[in-house]
């Protein structure tokens, strides 16, 4: 049968005689389940309020989102007891209304089911971003029928089949969360101390973290007096013998007061101390172009990588202009610094990009901290708590390059540090490996669930009963 023989679509409600001032049901989009049937008719408003311009329905009716992506999505429902017997809701919802003798849940069941959506969204009508599934193509697409009672077998069956899936659901769900727990708890044993505190017993004897600082801090200026020396000369002058202590900045040093102790061979050091660069990308980004030099923003650092997927292009030759603000080399550390702030990534041998101004990006003294181990302090829970109260009250989260420069993290010998790489990166390859097992889970159960209603509705429930 067409589903207008079996429900009345958007069925018109009788106004009349209902007091403005009764209070009523709203259910505004949001408050229906995207997949999962539910909805929340808690919200209440006064009848003279939504009188005009809301969708209206009633207990047993069936909710279908009707717009782009709430429908794909699969936000539809069925309507439980309302307040005083009314509700009122977007206008983005279709309301079926079913007919003697059709089950409500056999409805929804059907329109839900991911086969119905799909064949759906290949007739949505109207501009990107607000298609809508008419309400001609729901009246007239056909839907099997079986008697009342077989319909509502199906229902108990279905729901006894989800009810199982959605323990098996809540059970993944419960293992993903343990292994986050678990890696910010490696994290944070990496940057206390306790992931190497045996290795330390081992090797009492190893250069302590001061002694590397020394060295960083020298190979630091003689990184900028190499630089400074660079810029003169280009202008074909010589510098004079005090060109150094008038021009040379040093770092800023951290105040360790209000940080955790660390182990005695450890130090805090602000990022600056240990980098010859603290800069973000290009402010002023030209035109884009179909194919080029990948141009990142902060969309583009996920999972502690940089993803090209959905990116824009520069021109290669606009990109030699912008590079004059930052070119990429191997080992920097990007951080997204606008947005969604405290991502990072390692940039990788070879690779080239623009870099948006919504990425930081710090540079390393070589031999000095490992780019992995600052990844590893600022990914850490409290680097990131600290990390985004930097932003202080600012409508969008800005993580600022003075922030970023005077940031702490710890600095370990540089022989623990390869230890520490190596236990956390095998750490890490395990808690990768269970999430994209419980993401293959996850898929499948998905799978089952449409599979469950597929032969819900070619009557093969009752043949595996027969």
């Amino acid at each position: 049968m067409t589903i207008q023989e079996v429900a009345d679509v958007n069925p018109r409600l009788k106004k009349e005689g209902i007091p403005d001032n009764l209070a009523v049901s709203f259910v505004p989009m949001p408050s229906v389940g995207a997949g999962d049937g539910s909805i929340d008719v808690s919200q209440s408003r006064v009848f003279s309020d939504v009188k005009k311009g809301y969708t209206a329905f009633q207990e047993g009716d069936v909710l279908f989102a009707k717009i782009t992506p709430c429908m794909e999505n699969g936000k539809m429902t069925v309507v439980p007891m309302v307040i005083n017997g009314y509700g009122f809701g977007s206008t983005e919802f279709h309301v079926l209304r079913p007919k003697p003798g059709i089950s409500a849940k056999y409805l929804y069941h059907f329109i839900s089911s991911k086969d119905f959506r799909s064949k759906a969204e290949r007739y949505m009508t109207g501009a990107v971003g607000q298609k809508r599934v008419s309400a001609t193509y729901l009246k007239e697409h056909s839907i099997p029928v079986a008697p009342l009672e077989q319909q509502e077998s199906i229902v108990a069956e279905i729901e006894k089949q989800f009810s199982r899936l959605d323990e098996a659901v809540t059970s993944l769900k419960r293992a993903k969360a343990n292994l986050k727990r678990y890696k910010v708890a490696v994290l944070k044993a990496a940057v206390e101390g306790k992931l190497t505190e045996e290795w330390r017993k081992q090797h009492p004897d190893v250069e302590p973290a001061s002694e590397l600082l020394k060295r960083i801090l020298g190979d630091r200026r003689r990184k900028w007096e190499e630089n400074e020396l660079a810029k003169i000369r280009a202008k074909g002058k010589e510098p004079t013998d005090d060109i150094w202590k008038k021009k040379y900045k040093k770092p800023l040093e951290l105040k360790v007061d209000n940080l955790p102790k660390l182990p005695s061979s450890w130090l805090w050091v602000s990022i600056e101390q240990i980098s010859t660069l603290v800069t973000d990308g290009d402010h002023n980004p030209p035109k884009r172009v179909p194919k080029g030099v990948p141009h990142l923003t902060a969309k583009s650092i996920i999972s502690w990588k940089m993803n090209e997927k959905d990116c824009s292009y520069i021109h290669s030759d606009d990109f030699i202009k912008v590079s004059k603000r930052y070119m990429p080399k191997k080992g920097d550390v990007i951080i997204t610094c606008v947005g969604t702030i405290g991502r990072t990534a390692i940039v990788p041998d070879g690779y080239i990009f623009s870099a948006d101004r919504n990425l930081a990006v710090v540079r390393l003294i070589t031999k000095g901290m490992a780019p992995k181990i600052l990844q590893i302090n600022l990914n850490t829970s409290n680097a990131q708590k600290r990390i985004t109260s930097a932003s202080g009250s600012t409508a969008q989260p800005h993580f600022y390059l003075s922030e970023l420069r005077s940031f702490p993290v710890v600095l370990m010998p540089a022989v623990e540090q390869e230890e520490i790489i190596n236990i956390v990166e095998e750490q890490l390859s395990k808690l990768e490996i269970n999430e994209k097992v419980f993401d293959v889970n996850q898929k499948r159960l998905d799978r089952l669930r449409q599979s469950i209603l597929n032969k819900a509705f070619f009557g093969q429930f009752f043949k595996i009963r027969s």
